[in-house]
């Protein structure tokens, strides 16, 4: 098939496609070895590296040499009358674009300017018409370089996007791990999540803790259903929400059952929030239909001590809770750091 032929001008890359022959003509080729200097090379043979200053061009007499563009750029390997260095030898003192690297054992054929002005004395018409193929080549690569570059340059900046795109969900979906769906609260796993960072940074101290429980809220959803004891939950996830700080954490930590960690140094400032959070949910309790949209609510109350962890707390503030409720709940139990007998 001929070379030029459109099947196979069709698998070739874009340069291939738009690039002159890196290689002679048989004239260009006989005259050309006629004046330059034979060379030899062994196999893996350096001629030169990317950035080296050059004013040499080789022509393939036999074997062959790869050129390693570097980064992510093809590595081109040229073959016998192949041509190349030849902006050394044109420009003079130029950056080498490629490390040129002995494939195998080589014959080379060098030219300098001395032997390149010898090829203009003896054939000016031929070497015109070489330079003319030469510069074009050296024009069309430099643009499909430019192109290439561009190229990368978007898929990069479409691999960063796609990159940010999934570290964005994979965020919102940690987020959707940590949170109550029903409340928009933090949930247990949400919770623990921040108790742990707050004992890698700068631990749970100064701290209070409310444990929250609705009042016969099984007899609410027997009674109404279980939309209507979402819409008492979400009550008192509102309360919570709007009674806290910005370094408070309100959580759902399943069922009916809510805390709240606050900021605080002593007893009063927990009980002031409790009584807080129990007055208002009482009051919206007395204001209510016949259908519930709330309920009232039993508290335990505790200080936090950054010695021990969140079952020594727990424990404390449900102990606490387990007397609000047992003396009727709609109130709020206090816990010391010893428990009390229940």
């Amino acid at each position: 098939m001929n070379r030029e032929s459109a099947p196979a001008r069709a698998r070739m890359p874009d340069i291939a496609v738009l690039e002159p022959a890196a290689s002679l003509t048989a004239e260009e080729y006989a005259l050309f070895a006629q004046v330059g200097q034979m060379r030899r090379v062994d196999a893996g043979e350096r001629l030169f590296r990317r950035g080296d200053l050059g004013t040499t061009m080789y022509v393939i007499a036999e074997g062959s040499i790869d050129l390693d563009f570097g980064d992510d750029l093809t590595t081109k390997r040229l073959g016998p009358r192949e041509f190349f260095g030849e902006l050394g030898l044109l420009i003079g003192d130029h950056a080498r674009s490629a490390d040129a690297i002995a494939a195998g054992d080589a014959q080379l054929v060098e030219l300098r300017h001395e032997e390149f002005q010898a090829l203009v004395d003896r054939d000016p018409a031929l070497v015109s018409h070489f330079l003319r193929r030469a510069i074009m080549r050296v024009v069309l690569n430099e643009q499909s370089l430019i192109a290439r570059l561009r190229r990368r340059n978007l898929d990069l900046q479409t691999a960063l996007d796609t990159l940010r795109a999934t570290a964005h969900r994979l965020n919102q979906t940690e987020e959707l791990t940590r949170t109550d769906e029903l409340t928009g609260l933090c949930n247990r796993r949400g919770f623990v999540a921040h108790l742990q960072h707050r004992r890698r940074t700068d631990q749970p101290k100064n701290r209070g803790l409310l444990l929250v429980d609705c009042d016969r809220f099984k007899q609410i959803n027997d009674e109404h259903g279980h939309l209507v004891g979402d819409r008492v939950l979400q009550g008192v996830a509102n309360i919570l929400r709007s009674a806290a700080g910005p370094d408070d954490v309100p959580c759902r930590l399943g069922g009916d059952e809510f805390c709240l960690m606050i900021h605080a140094e002593e007893q009063a400032e927990v009980m002031r929030m409790a009584e807080f959070v129990l007055s208002t949910a009482h009051a919206l309790h007395q204001m209510q239909s016949t259908v519930p949209q709330i309920a009232t609510l039993s508290i335990g109350a505790c200080l936090i001590t950054p010695e021990h962890d969140w079952d020594d707390w727990y424990g404390l503030a449900d102990a606490a809770l387990y007397r609000a409720k047992r003396l009727g709940g709609n109130r709020v139990e206090w816990q010391d750091g010893a428990l009390a007998p229940v």
